[in-house]
């Protein structure tokens, strides 16, 4: 797994990883054999409220005021330095 993300270990921390790697797979694999038949999948423990609120439209900033803070612009626009040649 190291490999694949290009991650550098010593050996002592590939020792460490595989150890800890081991005991979340044998955990996992104790999981497998609970009986949840009937169980209704969740993704919390208790019911939680939706924190969204309904779309509403708003006024927004005009473009003088989005701009006015701004380090650099041109033309009624943000000015930023070129990445692409």
């Amino acid at each position: 797994m190291a490999f694949l993300a290009r991650l550098l270990f010593t050996d002592e921390e590939i020792t460490v990883f595989t150890e800890q790697l081991n005991s979340i797979l044998t955990y996992m694999d104790a999981l497998r054999k609970v009986d949840t038949t009937g169980v209704e999948p969740t993704s919390h423990a208790v019911p939680i409220p939706t924190p969204f609120r309904e779309d509403a439209v708003t006024p927004s900033l005009s473009q003088e005021q989005t701009l006015s803070n701004a380090p650099q612009k041109e033309k009624g626009f943000f000015k930023v330095p070129r990445i692409i040649e």
